[in-house]
């Protein structure tokens, strides 16, 4: 495991098997119930993803296939993690802005979530996040 304010890289435990590996998230692996689950594919080479903040939603990214860099900001510092196995998963706390780019060919994003989707828990402007971050209306 890896911890930083910013996230969490947590390991999905991987039962291997000569016929393929399984890997499996139960309760017990991220620490929140999930509401929500999609998923991102066929990304153009060099579009990017995300590029918003949560005020209340958890969210646990997985590189299914592929790989693709999760570019993290608290309002203060950035930093960039590649996911690129699909046994580790990156759990974004909230109030964190986050950009997904250099997605590889066939990549596969699994996001799990703790809310549904409601458009109020969506800061989608850098300076309205800045904001938000110093507490200012």
């Amino acid at each position: 495991m890896n911890k930083s304010p910013f996230t969490e890289l947590i390991n999905i435990p991987k039962i291997e098997d000569r016929r393929g590996n399984l890997s499996v998230i139960e309760n017990d692996i991220i620490p929140f119930e999930i509401k929500r689950v999609y998923y991102l594919y066929d990304v153009p080479s060099g579009a990017e993803r995300g590029g918003h903040a949560h005020k209340e939603q958890l969210e646990f990214l997985i590189a299914l296939s592929g790989s693709f860099d999760v570019i993290l900001n608290d309002g203060n510092e950035q930093k960039k993690i590649t996911l690129n196995r699909p046994n580790v998963g990156l759990l974004i706390s909230t109030g964190i802005w986050r950009e997904l780019q250099n997605f590889s060919s066939g990549s596969v994003c699994l996001v799990l979530a703790s809310a549904v989707f409601e458009e109020e828990d969506y800061i989608r402007d850098f300076n309205e996040f800045v904001s938000f971050k110093n507490g200012i209306s």
